[in-house]
């Protein structure tokens, strides 16, 4: 007999002929299923007067069973339970439910009393087993059962004797086996040097294991990815698996966590009891953070301690009392401040590879890597768009040059070209252009005054990025853009703030001097603003008057407190100092804008003629800007 493909025999027909044969065995097993009821009025009138009753079966007290006498079958009378009836010689005819034994025997015997020409009729008295009874609830159940068999067969997903009841808490991780070539290697990594140098010693340390261990060297237990979203751990991951050779496990950190307690614990067990089976081996847990969180004060809020039970298994299996030879784990989080610190110290993750955000050198390995599949033009210049993405992750500029493409085959090109890499770049940034957004001639105005701001304060300060264009086109949210090349730092001075403030105050400042009146477009300006001037102020002690203080918790602990750092003095220390800081770089801005508002007009009347300003057009008409910023430092 074939097998299904669950791993049994076929064997539902069977279950088909035992509900048949259940309901045929209750309909022949059920006598009254041929008989007529009929009530005692009717029965002493029509029946027992006529003396065709030959006798009569009490069955369990509850039924009384009438059987007619042989010749009298075909009597006109007795057509209706008899015509039709394949077993009408064999009874019961007709069926009474009776009260009581001794009511249904006192009536019969009153009603042969006043006939005395009626032969008496033999009453008998019966048990018997009502099958329709307990098949009305067996069967029921056995659908319940037979419903809940064929899910499980289901789900079962395995051979013939597995059972997902059994399997609840087994991992399910994604396995590449060794000869398996992974869809990325190293050479698919671009940029990363330091941390790409870092994990390809742990695969060279599991394909030549005595280089290392001959020295008495031993391999790291456990390597930790951490870097912001987009800067390739995951991909890192892949190449690890693409290049190692070894049997790869790959699960995320939700894949631990269920609602039932001791199932993530569990689902850990088996995860490195399968990779220590396969040992030398690697499991990859991306995203751990999510059991890694650190135990502590708001685990008590919690019902449920499954995400801490499942880290105490993770902790132990990573460096407990038993064996782990042979089994490198690689995690990935974009937030190590939430781990637990035991989950972080050596024996455990002995190594912490950080990925950060790529340079420019990077960046342009990175668009060789994702400009390898696309059809270029000649004009394409890597070397510039790796320049105007500063602070894009490899997945920003994965997505760049994929809307880039996108972009030449909805324009019907043959080839991908510099504009449209600019285009989607703005895209990326800015969002989408919404050209068919209405906007009133006055609010025009106003977008175009407000950018114009933008513009004049940042080509006047030296601190401020360079300016690449202007657009008073709608994209997005917004209904107008300054963009800018933001320059490589890696510490920020006073004065570098301040004129920043200064440029995001610009736009708000020209709606002031131009129209003598503010308006709601620089919600984006001021927050950015206060947000900034509170981090000079708390974070890294730029004021004077507070001094070299900061309130910054890089361990993330304050999150847990519901109140502030500080006391309500300090607090109110702080609001006053931030006030004073904002409210000067903005007389500061207005000054400025005051000094060059025959500029201020200039850029905005051109706005409103081609609604896009290029940084060729802003030379023209502001000058060079290295050439006034020395001369308004003269000044």
């Amino acid at each position: 007999m074939p097998k299904r493909p669950y791993g049994g025999y076929g064997i539902s027909w069977f279950y088909w002929l035992l509900l048949g044969f259940i309901l045929f065995f209750s309909i022949v097993s059920n006598p009254l299923g041929r008989a007529t009821e009929i009530s005692w009025a009717k029965f002493e009138e029509n029946v027992l007067a006529k003396n065709a009753v030959e006798r009569i079966v009490v069955v369990n007290k509850e039924i009384a069973e009438i059987y007619l006498k042989k010749d009298r079958l075909d009597d006109e009378d007795f057509k209706e339970v008899t015509d039709g009836v394949l077993t009408s010689e064999i009874g019961p005819h007709y069926y009474i439910t009776i009260g009581s034994v001794e009511s249904f025997e006192g009536k019969l015997q009153r009603a042969q009393e006043g006939m005395p020409d009626i032969e008496k009729i033999d009453v008998r008295y019966e048990n018997r087993t009502n099958w329709i009874t307990i098949f009305s609830w067996l069967l029921p159940l056995g659908i319940i059962i037979l419903f809940w068999v064929y899910m499980l067969r289901r789900m079962g997903g395995g051979g013939a004797g597995s059972n997902p009841l059994f399997n609840f808490g087994k991992s399910a991780p994604r396995i590449s086996e060794k000869g398996t070539k992974s869809s990325a290697t190293f050479k698919d990594v671009a940029g990363l040097k330091e941390a790409k140098a870092e994990v390809m010693e742990v695969v060279d340390f599991l394909k030549n294991p005595e280089t290392y261990t001959k020295l008495g060297a031993k391999i790291p237990k456990g390597v930790m990815l951490v870097g912001p979203p987009g800067t390739g751990k995951t991909l890192m991951a892949k190449a690890v698996a693409g290049e190692a050779g070894v049997p790869f496990f790959s699960m995320s950190g939700s894949e631990f966590v269920e609602m039932f307690v001791g199932v993530g614990a569990s689902r850990v067990r088996d995860l490195f009891k399968k990779a220590k089976e396969k040992a030398p081996s690697i499991v990859f847990i991306d995203e751990i953070d999510a059991v890694g969180r650190s135990r502590g004060k708001i685990n008590a809020f919690q019902a449920n301690d499954e995400r801490e039970s499942t880290l105490n298994q993770l902790l132990t299996e990573l460096d407990g009392f038993g064996p782990n030879t042979g089994v490198i784990v690689l995690a990935a989080t974009n937030r190590p401040d939430v781990l637990d610190k035991a989950l972080l110290r050596p024996g455990r993750f002995d190594r912490h590879i950080y990925l950060e955000l790529p340079t420019k050198e990077e960046r342009k390995e990175i668009f060789g890597v994702h400009l390898r599949p696309l059809k270029l033009s000649e004009n394409v210049d890597v070397d510039l768009l790796a320049k105007l993405s500063p602070g894009f992750s490899g997945a920003d500029i994965a997505n760049i040059c994929n809307e880039a493409a996108l972009i030449a085959a909805r324009k019907k090109k043959s080839e991908v070209e510099q504009q449209d890499f600019m285009e989607a770049r703005d895209r990326v940034i800015g969002g989408l252009e919404r050209k068919s957004k209405i906007i009133s001639p006055k609010e025009k105005e106003i977008v175009a005054y407000h950018e114009a701001g933008h513009a004049v304060v940042s080509w006047h300060l030296k601190n401020v990025d360079s300016l690449v264009k202007v657009s008073i086109i709608p994209r997005g949210k917004s209904l107008g853009s300054a963009w800018y090349l933001p320059e490589e730092r890696q510490i920020v001075t006073k004065s570098q703030f301040m004129d920043q403030i200064c440029a995001s105050l610009g736009g708000r400042a020209a709606e002031e001097i131009i129209f003598d009146e503010i308006s709601s477009g620089a919600l984006d300006d001021l927050e950015k603003v206060t947000k900034q001037a509170y981090t000079m102020v708390s974070y890294y002690g730029l004021d004077e008057e507070i001094g070299p203080i900061s309130y910054y918790d890089s361990t993330g602990q304050n999150e847990r407190i519901l109140g502030k750092p500080y006391s309500e003095e300090m607090a109110k220390l702080i609001d006053k100092e931030v006030q004073n800081l904002v409210t000067t770089a903005y007389e500061r801005t207005k000054t400025l804008l005051l000094d060059h508002r025959e500029e201020l007009e200039k850029l905005a009347q051109l706005l409103l003629r081609q609604e896009v300003v290029d940084k060729e057009d802003l030379e023209k008409l502001l000058g060079k800007r290295s050439e006034k910023i020395l001369a308004d430092g003269a000044k």
